[in-house]
């Protein structure tokens, strides 16, 4: 059986859920995936939130600690900055 674009986004192992979204933009991502590889708004979102997600945990991981952030205003101070 060949996989689909749907099944790399959507762990068939995993159970879902719903959400609830305005109707109004449920038809503007329904018109914004004519004519892609995405079957459903459902697969289209998964995908659009699982990038963001990526995103957010790339950008957390390069964040300083609090401990981290003290050294750094710790060594302004010995030069002078604050």
């Amino acid at each position: 059986m060949a996989l689909t674009w749907d099944d790399y986004l959507i762990n068939m192992d995993e159970e879902l859920t719903s959400v609830s979204i305005p109707r109004s933009l449920f038809k503007t991502l329904e018109d914004k995936i004519k004519g892609t590889n995405f079957s459903s708004v459902s697969s289209y979102v998964v995908f659009l939130l699982r990038e963001h997600v990526s995103e957010t945990a790339k950008q957390d991981e390069q964040s300083l600690s609090s401990e981290e952030e003290e050294k750094v205003k710790e060594r302004l101070r010995a030069l002078g900055y604050i």
